[in-house]
């Protein structure tokens, strides 16, 4: 596939960016400050990063207004470089679109409904009573479970599988290896005999939300697992079921959200965060990587738990005082009891 070119009056026009240089330079991609060459554009958004710019050898940078005062190569000035290359970033994806059509290795229940534009492809499976919408693309191996709905302009990447009584809204984007509306970890215990629970619930997924590879959505025992407008799930999470996410919540990898947890909107849950079941977390909160959730969250902001690295010889000693720190309680709370019995003595002496 030939890359496709764009001058920098071009990209400028696009982003409503205050251009600095060469309006006509050719610009065929996108890179990072150490790596750009000479017909390709790059951006500064971490500071961290700005180091690296005055050897850079991009064709032009996507510069806030402060930073391309110290620069001397060609720039495009914008309010936010990051936001930028996320817009810019379509224009270069060397994705494979696919055709519309049905493969001929694809199984299609006869009563299901598909959309004549949508794109269906190699050994796909799609159930009695699905429907799928309008410019839809599903991956090799793909399966669409009964009465599942896929709505306008969905992907999902091959072996993706959709269980039965999914509904998923418009332009929905799923990762290979992901699951959605397996049966939740439901069971009742008897005797030490665990007895299985029908989960009957399906899932409910909104517009515009992304799903990652390999992530797992659980379905409800009763009523929907419910995942909001706008919510971007990252590659091995875990949701359970019942859970439901707010819209526009992001959550990093290796999250694990456990049964009926219920999480509000616009927040940001890092990576490897746990969470009980449950529980609610308002809208607004930003938990921090490897916390441990244990209780609800009633007010935005940001929360934490762990303890962060350190070497190795000063972790063992902190863990070691932390096992003492029990007994520490104790010992502590005896000897503000005789504080207080000789304060008060003093006190009654005095008094006297």
């Amino acid at each position: 596939m030939k890359a496709p070119l764009f001058t920098l009056a071009q990209l400028a026009e696009r982003l409503g960016a205050t251009l600095r240089g060469a309006a006509d330079k050719p610009i065929s991609g996108l890179a990072t400050l150490q790596e750009a060459g000479p017909d390709q554009l790059s951006f500064l958004a971490n500071p961290q990063y700005r180091k690296y710019l005055g050897d850079c050898q991009a064709g032009a940078v996507l510069l806030t207004e402060a930073d391309a005062e110290g620069y001397a190569g060609d720039a495009l000035i914008v309010v936010n470089p990051y936001l930028a290359y996320a817009e810019l970033s379509h224009l270069f994806d060397r994705k494979p679109q696919a055709p519309a059509g049905v493969h001929p290795t694809a199984s299609i229940a006869g009563d299901a409904q598909v959309d004549a534009s949508a794109s269906i492809g190699a050994y796909v499976v799609v159930e009695s009573g699905a429907q799928i919408g309008p410019g839809v693309t599903l991956g090799a191996h793909c399966v669409v479970g009964a009465r599942s709905v896929i709505g306008e302009g969905g992907w999902l990447a091959p072996r993706v599988t959709l269980y039965h009584d999914v509904r998923i809204g418009k332009r929905v984007v799923i990762q290979s290896g992901a699951v959605i509306g397996g049966e939740g970890f439901g069971f009742a215990n008897e005797k030490g005999v665990w007895q299985k629970i029908a989960q009957i619930g399906g899932v409910l997924i909104g517009d515009d939300v992304e799903i990652g590879a390999n992530t797992t959505i659980d379905r409800g025992a009763l009523a929907d697992t419910l995942i909001g407008n706008g919510v971007k799930l990252d590659n091995q999470i875990m949701i359970a079921h019942n859970v439901q996410i707010g819209d526009n919540t992001a959550m990093a990898g290796c999250a694990g959200i456990s049964g009926s947890t219920k999480i509000g909107k616009n927040c940001m849950i890092a990576g490897g965060v746990g969470m009980v079941g449950h529980i609610e977390v308002c809208d607004g909160v930003f938990v921090t990587g490897m916390t441990m959730v244990t209780r609800s969250i009633t007010e935005p902001g940001a929360y934490s738990s762990g303890t962060a690295m350190q070497p190795a010889g000063e972790w063992k000693k902190s863990a070691a005082r932390i096992r003492q720190l029990d007994d520490m309680a104790r010992r502590l709370k005896e000897l503000e009891k005789q504080l207080a019995a000789v304060t008060s003595g003093g006190n009654a002496s005095s008094d006297a």
